[in-house]
Parts: C-alpha cells; sequence; structure tokens
C-alpha cells in the first residue's frame, strides 16, 4: 500500500506485552515532535504486514484529517494464520533520539484494541529483534506516554534496555491475536 507520503518497507512480529502507561501533558515535559501527518511533513512511514514472511494479514494505511488535524489511518485483519499475526506502521530514525529522551509518546484513537510500540535499535541486528511496549486505544484521542523503561527486550540477547541514541526506527503495531485493527495516529515523537 502507497500513501502520497510513499509507504513501503519490512517488518516482523513479536511476542511480548507491556503495562499500558497514561498520562496527561505534563508542562515540564518537554515533547519532540517526530510526525504530525500533515500533508508538508517529509517523515517516510513504511506499511508492512506480515505477508512478508509468508502471513495472511492484511491491512492499510491512509492520510485523513479530523476538525483540522491530519492522522494516519491503519485498519486491517490480523490473522495469526500461517504463523503471522501483524500489520505495522514504521519509520527509520538514522540520527537516533535526543539522549535525554525518557519516553515515547503518541496521541491516538482506535477501536479499544490494544496496540504496540516497537522501537529497534543499533543492537537490534535480526528482523524480529526490537523493544516493545503496549497501550490501548480508545474511541476518543488520547496522549499515552511510554517510558523507554517501559519498552521490553524480543530477546534475551539485546540488553534489557534501551538506550536513546541508539534508536534506529518506531513503529506503530496490531499484533499478536487475531482481530480487526483500526488506529488513527496524529502524533508520534519522544518526550524529556
Amino acid at each position: 500500500m502507497s500513501m502520497s507520503r510513499g509507504l513501503v518497507g519490512i517488518a516482523v512480529m513479536g511476542t511480548l506485552c507491556t503495562p499500558i502507561v497514561l498520562a496527561d501533558s505534563d508542562p515540564y515535559e518537554r515533547e519532540i515532535l517526530l510526525d504530525n501527518f500533515d500533508t508538508e511533513s517529509a517523515v517516510p512511514w513504511n506499511y508492512v504486514s506480515d505477508q512478508v514472511m509468508g502471513g495472511v494479514s492484511v491491512g492499510s494505511v491512509r492520510l485523513g484529517t479530523d476538525n483540522g488535524d491530519s492522522y494516519a489511518h491503519m485498519t486491517g485483519d490480523v490473522s495469526t494464520a500461517n504463523n503471522g499475526g501483524f500489520i505495522q506502521l514504521r519509520t527509520s530514525l538514522p540520527s537516533g533520539v535526543d539522549k535525554k529522551a525518557l519516553g515515547v509518546y503518541i496521541k491516538v484513537r482506535g477501536n479499544g484494541e490494544k496496540y504496540f510500540i516497537n522501537l529497534r535499535t543499533n543492537g537490534t541486528m535480526m528482523p524480529w529483534q526490537y523493544y516493545q511496549s503496549s497501550f490501548e486505544a480508545s474511541d476518543q484521542w488520547q496522549v499515552i506516554r511510554l517510558p523507554l523503561d517501559a519498552f521490553k527486550p524480543s530477546s534475551s540477547w539485546l540488553r534489557d534496555s534501551v538506550l536513546p541514541k541508539s534508536i534506529r526506527s518506531i513503529g506503530v503495531v496490531a499484533y499478536g491475536r487475531d482481530h480487526r485493527a483500526d488506529i488513527q495516529v496524529s502524533e508520534v515523537g519522544f518526550y524529556e
């Protein structure tokens, strides 16, 4: 699937779940916006399903607007058949993230399902390696904050914690069970 901003790419599925972390915006925290999905954004996002490894999950991503706010809308049917089980929206971060970053924030709404943020780092050499944290996307817009220490490694070969400067990609993922995915993301970034 290709959006006007060019969605192509590759990803893999994972196995970890972590608790949801919600917080209201703190005026003393600095947010570092990665993307707000407006038409002038230069951030290249990739849509990928488990079909890259023989799975049968299907989905798509399109851009939309709501009361003047832009968002990416990912929908699809996640299927664990044929060793599959994910659809994902991901972008690369070749320069890493500011070393002061404490976590990821995301402004989302969805269909009440559990979703995940996956981070890949310099140390995630294999396609199936990542760090993962989960959240639920309610039908109302909400800002979710996931501290970096809430991200768990997918493999014992990875270090226990994420170093901000080593982060090389971030993905919004519907994963791990048969379900209908429907999530809108209007902001993605980091906070310190």
